[in-house]
């Protein structure tokens, strides 16, 4: 398969567990890969440093990567993170201001840079990571579940704004994900049942594909059997 043949791919958070699916999905088919995160990665594609906190590095970054790669197609948004928290009564500064940063926060910044380099090259794709707690509270993620809704609104709200210019934006919503990280923290659970970074790499690849030309807004449920 080479659905990616001539497409130049920025993936954020490059560095972790689905990060490393999702290039290693967009490489097999074809594509130019930009690796981004906040430290150098050891790879064979190109690897960019960038702390996506930092709005004008993000701006550096973007124009960096369309540099080099001749423009960009899709921004595969993988950065992120996750924390449990307080009680929502009892949230603090420091937990909320996180959870929003490292999701929404991030978010904002990647697509203020890259979006400008899909519009110059005619259009392009946005694929997102929300999460299933984006759409329903629950206790002691209100933090985290308030920034992935965040996300989905973003999301639909970009979608609005460019689907009359070719870019297509959405985002996937995934339960719990099977990466080594959430295996040390839950080593009791049926690991079985969650979704594996291969199986959400190969939904970010179909919604940066050619086949979700028609597809805009969406917030795909990536459940496994969690």
């Amino acid at each position: 398969m080479a659905d990616f043949d001539g497409k130049r791919v920025l993936v954020t958070g490059a560095a972790g567990a689905l990060g490393g699916a999702v290039v290693a999905h967009f490489a097999s088919r074809g594509g130019t890969i930009a690796l981004v995160d906040v430290s150098a990665i050891d790879s064979p594609h190109r690897s960019f440093v960038c702390d996506l906190s930092d709005a004008a590095a993000c701006v550096a970054m973007a124009d960096a990567v369309a540099d080099q790669l001749g423009g960009i197609d899709v921004l595969a948004n993988i950065a992120g993170g996750f924390a449990m928290g307080e009680e929502v009564h009892r949230t603090t500064a420091a937990t909320w201001d996180l959870m929003m940063g490292i999701n929404a926060g991030t978010l904002l910044n990647a697509v203020a840079a890259v979006v400008p380099h899909l519009l110059q090259a005619g259009g392009g794709k946005v694929v997102n990571i929300g999460a299933a707690a984006g759409l329903r509270g629950a206790a002691r993620m209100g933090a985290y579940g308030a920034a992935k809704s965040a996300v989905i609104r973003l999301t639909e709200s970009m979608a609005a704004e460019l689907r009359e210019r070719r870019v297509n934006v959405n985002c996937v919503l995934p339960t719990i994900i099977d990466t080594p990280r959430n295996r040390r923290d839950m080593p009791s659970a049926d690991h079985g049942k969650w979704v594996s970074v291969d199986s959400l790499a190969e939904v970010v690849g179909f919604l940066s594909s050619d086949a979700a030309r028609d597809i805009h807004g969406a917030a795909i449920p990536v459940s496994g059997l969690s």
